[in-house]
């Protein structure tokens, strides 16, 4: 059973996001590989800050190439769809957490690649935007 302290550090950590910010920075230091990895850590911070503020993207490894390229991988044949399972276990593995359970296309087990790089996108962003309190 965990002390009151303990509690109160893991309801702190929970509270603000502390645990998925490290995760994504740490991800990003490992995808990058900056020569000055104090600077871009820095860079990423103040990305971040201002994604809060401003409402512009913030910090992200993926990009419309990176989403293509997986579409592709589970729409080999080119039909410009994929199955809701595909869809939900392409989200999970690109770290996305809160799916969007009911997207365009599920009635017909067929999610278009618009839909699905826009529910990408949007979780990428939810996921980036690690910030509670900054």
């Amino acid at each position: 059973m965990a002390t009151q302290r303990e509690q109160d550090a893991a309801d702190y950590l929970k509270k603000h996001k502390v645990i998925e910010l490290m995760d994504n920075l740490t991800s990003m230091l490992f995808f990058y590989r900056p020569e000055k990895p104090r600077e871009f850590l820095i860079e990423q911070l103040e990305q971040l800050k201002n994604s809060k503020q401003g409402g512009v993207k913030g910090p992200n490894m993926f990009d419309d190439s990176n989403l293509d390229a997986v579409f592709g991988i589970l729409d080999p044949t080119n039909q410009n769809y994929i199955t809701f399972e595909q869809y939900k276990q392409a989200l999970i593995t690109l770290g996305i957490k809160d799916i969007n359970e009911c997207p365009e296309g599920i009635n017909e087990d067929r999610i278009s690649h618009k839909t699905f790089k826009t529910e990408a996108l949007q979780g990428l962003q939810r996921c980036s935007g690690t910030y509670g309190h900054l």
